[in-house]
């Protein structure tokens, strides 16, 4: 084993060095070039839910560990958690979401892999906590010449087809003004999640067609081409035993196929595709998914059971020193402050959370796709822009007011 993994070693390095992505939160260009990778060599990039420093940090060891990239992601009810469950106040999720973002930026290098910064599902009722989001993006744009985030999404897919596409253009313009990626879904993923409930939606609004696709493709492809496309194929947010949940992956192919076709692209997969709902898919389905185009999975139902597993485990195997902070078999005198100390236990749940995302790594052949850097670490909330010398400015205000009276004579 250890001779194949030498020599797999050199492979993996020359795939990274003709990626030239640097390690850390990726925007913009890198990140159009590290998707575009993804999709033309059959690969998916695990998109996590998180809701604590705990859990992001859980996925960045997983990908370091699994020398991967990663995407981190926050819903709007992860990011009112983040901020706080004291706090009722109407931009908490934003604040929390932003947090959270810091939070990776301040770490995300020293794991020395690509990080993506993405924001989940926002339905029309939480637009005010995407616009909090994008209005952070714009300062932190002003300020540093690349956005705090990596990417958004929009789920519309409750709204008519013409509302949906429209909006999402008008928020696209917006975002590209500063190089991020949106993700927008049409068509419906079924159960239930942060407060989202499609568990009674009609059947056939859980299949996308490809001329819905390809008429998201038209109206964004004019405005650039940083876009994703969530497209129904049967999926359900919630938990499911494989094969209870009927996936059709092959319409993803489909949609391909019809937009190739539309545009004469010289691409097989000229679409970037997004899967919701991965709990219950058969490892044969998110492979086809994955072999169609999908760039990105989502998971949360399973890495939220894989966190608490981890307690659950050590509060089984620690039961009788839990009971006090003083007493236990050893002794009834005898402390127990190293078995209740949070870093104890939540470090269990971070283990198991990033065992669990290795698992989804693997299930998207992406583990191997980016050996992890041992440079040093750093943080990456930014550089200042520099500021234009106003002797520059002077000199330049001359020069014109020069060829000014030239062109009058």
């Amino acid at each position: 084993f250890l001779k194949t993994h030498q020599l797999l070693i050199p492979f993996f390095n020359s795939a990274a060095m003709s990626l030239n992505i640097p390690p850390g939160v990726v925007t913009g260009d890198n990140l159009l070039k590290l998707l575009e990778h993804a999709r033309e060599n059959g690969y998916a990039i695990p998109a996590v839910n998180c809701t604590s420093s705990s859990t992001a940090n859980a996925c960045l060891e997983a990908a370091r560990k699994n020398n991967c990239p990663v995407m981190i992601q926050v819903s709007n009810g992860g990011g009112a958690f983040m901020c706080g469950k004291a706090i009722k106040d109407p931009n908490a999720a934003a604040a929390g979401s932003v947090a959270l973002a810091m939070h990776v930026r301040c770490v995300a290098k020293y794991y020395g892999i690509p990080v993506v910064l993405h924001s989940d599902h926002c339905a029309k009722k939480l637009l005010p906590w995407f616009d909090g989001m994008i209005a952070a993006d714009e300062e932190y744009f002003a300020k540093y010449g690349e956005p705090l985030f990596s990417s958004h999404m929009l789920d519309l897919s409750e709204e008519s087809d013409e509302e949906n596409i429209a909006i999402c253009v008008e928020y696209f313009k917006r975002l590209t003004k500063m190089n991020i990626w949106l993700e927008m879904e049409i068509g419906i993923t079924g159960g239930e999640e942060d407060g989202v409930n499609n568990e009674n939606i009609d059947p056939e609004k859980l299949y996308t067609t490809p001329e819905q696709v390809y008429s998201v493709y038209e109206a964004l492809s004019k405005i650039g081409p940083m876009f994703s496309i969530a497209a129904a194929f049967g999926n359900v947010h919630g938990v499911y035993k494989p094969g209870n949940v009927k996936l059709s992956p092959e319409k993803l192919g489909n949609h391909q196929a019809f937009t190739k076709k539309k545009i004469s692209s010289s691409l097989e997969k000229p679409i970037f595709l997004v899967m919701h709902g991965g709990s219950g898919s058969t490892d044969d389905e998110i492979a086809l998914a994955v072999k169609n185009g999908v760039v990105k999975m989502n998971i949360d139902t399973d890495t939220q059971w894989a966190y608490w597993d981890g307690l659950r485990a050590f509060e089984k195997e620690k039961h009788a020193y839990l009971q006090g902070q003083i007493g236990n078999p050893e002794g009834a005198d005898k402390p127990n402050k190293k078995y209740y100390d949070p870093r104890k236990w939540i470090r269990c749940a971070e283990e198991t959370m990033a065992k669990r995302v290795g698992v989804s790594m693997e299930k998207l052949s992406s583990v191997g796709k980016y050996p992890a850097s041992n440079e040093p670490g750093s943080s990456q909330l930014g550089e200042l822009k520099q500021p234009i010398n106003p002797a520059l400015l002077v000199s330049v205000g001359v020069a014109i007011g020069s060829i000014g009276a030239m062109l009058m004579k």
